[in-house]
């Protein structure tokens, strides 16, 4: 993801957002996998 931070404040650490934001989308995608292979495990149980 390119950014440009030309326009934004000074203040704006752009590098900690992106690491921020990669972080919380790596954590969503490994909750939504654990989330299928859970409710796949309860599937299975059903006689």
């Amino acid at each position: 993801m390119a950014i440009d931070p030309a326009g934004g404040h000074p203040a704006m650490d752009y590098q900690e957002h992106l690491r921020t934001y990669s972080g919380f989308i790596k954590g969503t995608v490994v909750m939504i996998v654990l989330i299928v292979l859970i409710l796949l495990f309860l599937l299975s149980l059903v006689p």
